[in-house]
């Protein structure tokens, strides 16, 4: 039933002011008992979502860098022979560039990740600082360079639409980004999100985001200059060589089953909805009382799962299958989508249909959000 599996390492050595992810900060971690807490939680998913070989495992956090590769080596080895893996299987970790975590690089290549994801986030010592980041420039291209010659394949983050940003400043940032020749890459607009230290500042008129109008700008300029250099976007925020997509997001994006283990991670099984505890002590001791973290395992309903596979599908540059969708889940396609509100989105530019795709373009991506809550209905009904 799985094709992926999503394993959530939640610690972090500092929270950053504009991460609501769940990450934690502990001044020590005990390994073994971690280990033996993944594993059981792996086991039994796999005893109830198996029967597939995986096609892809992301190590997410959190910081899954810090981890022990003899743990990652374990988890890999365990999930193997849980599942088996299918050939070409992609294994993403994501990493932090500080000299600490790139000296584990050649380690975590050699346990078996084949896929490096490398929070980078800016090329701008002063950005980095105000991102709340530990590391600075140099540090992070040497992480990259190192990056580079242990994993085949290697991805990196940049985080524009910065306060003050022009895009001058983002046309040379991302232009050096472009010149490094990695296949992969994921630029996301700041983004305040609520809780973290950032919406305080905001709140607080610390720092004031970039308007609407200039981060559209960006967003147009990214696109562009992605395009020419071979790069295009395959989603709203990431770009890649044609086949080298993230496999692994794609699983997300294009509604299949996947597991997740570890605090907070979130999974879908078939028809159901599966959610971690988030807390690390609350999820050691879910495992430790139940031998798995699973705090809620819901039963998802046909309209809820093909709202949910139009809210993700749309996001990607491919669109989404209406009449595979219908079939899916037995919803007549009129119903999928609201009829007059495609036709007016079509003809303003910012959705279109190839054959039996709808597919949200150039112009509508920016303004995604709102765009699906004018197309996607509240409520779907089974025909």
């Amino acid at each position: 039933m799985a094709r992926a599996i999503y394993i959530h390492w939640p610690f972090c050595l500092a929270k950053c002011p504009y991460c609501d992810f769940n990450s934690h900060v502990r001044e020590s971690v005990d390994i073994g008992l971690w280990e033996r807490s993944l594993l059981a939680d792996m086991r039994y998913e796999a005893e109830l979502a198996g029967g597939e070989k995986l096609h892809s495992i992301f190590f997410g956090g959190g910081t899954p860098s810090l981890m022990p590769p003899a743990l990652v080596a374990r988890l890999l080895e365990e999930a193997e022979q849980l599942w088996g893996f299918a050939p070409g299987l992609e294994i993403t970790l994501e990493a932090n560039p500080s000299s600490v975590e790139a000296a584990n690089f050649t380690s975590l290549a050699n346990a078996g990740i084949n896929r490096l994801s490398l929070g980078i986030q800016s090329l701008d010592d002063q950005v980095l600082r105000f991102l709340g980041r530990l590391h600075d420039a140099r540090e992070g291209l040497a992480a990259l360079d190192i990056a580079q010659k242990q994993f085949r394949r290697v991805s990196f983050d940049l985080i524009y639409a910065r306060p003050g940003q022009t895009a001058d400043i983002w046309e040379k940032e991302l232009a050096q980004a472009l010149s490094f020749g990695t296949e992969h890459l994921s630029l996301y607009q700041l983004t305040i999100e609520p809780g973290t230290r950032f919406a305080t500042d905001v709140r607080q008129s610390k720092f004031t985001p970039l308007d609407d109008d200039p981060a559209a700008d960006l967003f147009t300029l990214t696109r562009e200059m992605t395009a020419a250099a071979g790069l295009p976007a395959y989603e709203i925020s990431n770009h890649a060589k044609p086949g080298e997509e993230s496999r692994h997001n794609l699983t997300y994006w294009r509604y299949q089953d996947y597991c997740g283990i570890g605090p907070g991670a979130h999974g879908r099984r078939g028809n159901k909805a599966t959610q971690r505890h988030r807390k690390p002590e609350n999820w050691l001791s879910a495992v430790e009382r139940n031998s798995h973290g699973t705090q809620t395992e819901s039963d998802l309903t046909a309209p809820e799962q093909a709202s949910e596979a139009l809210l993700m599908g749309l996001r990607l540059a491919e669109g989404v299958d209406l009449k595979a969708l219908s079939k899916r889940f037995g919803i007549a396609q009129e119903n999928l989508i609201i009829a007059s509100r495609k036709i007016l989105y079509s003809e303003l530019g910012f959705v279109r249909m190839e054959g039996e795709r709808l597919i949200v373009t150039d112009k509508g991506m920016p303004v995604l959000d709102a765009l699906l809550g004018e197309l996607v209905p509240a409520e779907l009904v089974v025909s």
